[in-house]
């Protein structure tokens, strides 16, 4: 089905809603994604699309005209030129636009290799830091994000723009605390050697002074409060990565420091995968 779209209506407030409201998105289920990369990964990885956005006065690139002949979508959306370039959060705008389905599934929705690798991001306050998060647990093999506490929302645009289409590989989950804390009792039952590794400003055991060759789950903390008192109880071990005695640093970044912690990680299981 294609439908024309010349005003503000009711279809094109649902995009402006899902951009923007956070219980809305949820609500309906959808997301809105643009960005050649992200939408590439999103069909790529098999995400479900709602709908395409597209101008109807303009001439289309053989990629949007493949993707809008090759993946299915049960609606097609013709704006106005103006009303698409009103959506796009891009300078020069996007010629193809988006609504993908939320995956539903919780913590099955992670991968369980037989060495797992996860990362717990407690309370995420910055969209930035959690799209580049994604992009490094991609990068460096992590088998899947947890989302804790109230925090940026997942499913934010700004999110999956900042996550360069990583967002759409790695199997990322929002749960409850208890919901968290469930898993990470299974995961010691079903792992043997499983444990799990906070992160810390303070000088406590340096990082490459860890055994992270076995399963693992990796703890970052709110970037102004840290891991939450419980988590750090749950952790079983704290660990710092080292700075410079002159630095007038006191912490890194948390998706720098999940950067540095994850390529640790992958240092010491290099030698397991020759």
């Amino acid at each position: 089905m294609t439908r024309d779209i010349f005003s503000k209506n009711a279809d094109y407030q649902k995009f402006e809603v899902l951009k923007s409201n956070r219980n809305k998105r949820h609500r309906y289920g959808e997301f809105f994604v643009e960005g050649v990369r992200n939408l590439n990964q999103a069909r790529e990885n098999g995400w479900e699309f709602a709908a395409f956005l597209y101008a109807r006065d303009r001439a289309l690139s053989r990629w949007a005209q493949e993707m809008l002949e090759q993946v299915p979508a049960p609606i097609h959306y013709r704006l106005a030129g103006e009303l698409l370039d009103s959506l796009s959060g891009k300078e020069d705008g996007s010629e193809l636009m988006a609504v993908v389905k939320m995956r539903q599934g919780g913590a099955q929705l992670l991968r369980r290799p037989a060495n797992p690798l996860w990362v717990l991001f407690d309370r995420p306050s910055n969209r930035g830091n959690l799209g580049s998060l994604l992009r490094s647990c991609d990068g460096l093999g992590a088998d899947g994000l947890i989302l804790t506490g109230h925090g940026v929302d997942l499913y934010d645009p700004e999110v999956v723009t900042a996550s360069m289409g990583s967002f759409f590989r790695v199997p990322a989950v929002q749960l409850e605390n208890s919901q968290a804390a469930a898993f990470l009792a299974a995961m010691r039952e079903e792992y043997p050697g499983f444990q799990t590794i906070g992160t810390t400003a303070h000088r406590q055991h340096p990082i490459y002074g860890a055994n992270l060759t076995g399963p693992l789950l990796l703890m970052l903390g709110n970037e102004t409060d840290g891991l939450s008192y419980a988590f750090k109880q749950s952790c079983d071990q704290l660990c710092t990565i080292p700075m410079a005695e002159d630095s007038s640093a006191s912490s890194f970044n948390v998706a720098c420091a999940g950067t540095v912690l994850l390529y640790e990680v992958s240092r010491q299981r290099a030698p397991q995968k020759k």
